[in-house]
């Protein structure tokens, strides 16, 4: 029994450590999302961490329209950069988990 328990505890170590890994190397995974007339562009990481923003200078001259797709394209940014970030980091803790019924739903 306690056998058990020190595996799973030793498990669980090594699955955190392998989360930690992951979001390190999470930080050099590039998401980018562009307007569909390409006039901007933002770039950040699968941690969401704003890396650049090109604006073509069409875009500086209409204030609202430039806030506007900057609220549009960072929102699309995020959510992929979010589901990337969720996707990795759900596979490296269901790798750690033990088999126990009805837990690999949480991980889906």
């Amino acid at each position: 029994m306690f056998g058990d328990i020190m595996g799973m505890m030793g498990k669980l170590k090594e699955t955190q450590a392998k989360v930690e890994a992951t979001k390190k190397r999470l930080d050099t995974v590039m998401v980018e999302e562009k307007t569909p007339d390409g006039l901007l562009e933002v770039k950040l990481t699968a941690n969401r961490e704003i890396k650049s923003i090109n604006i073509n200078d069409h875009l500086l001259q209409d204030k609202e329209q430039l806030e506007d797709y900057l609220i549009l394209t960072l929102n699309k940014a995020i959510l992929k950069a979010t589901s990337v970030n969720e996707t990795e980091l759900a596979s490296v803790a269901k790798e750690g988990m033990p088999n126990i019924p009805g837990m690999d739903s949480l991980f889906k």
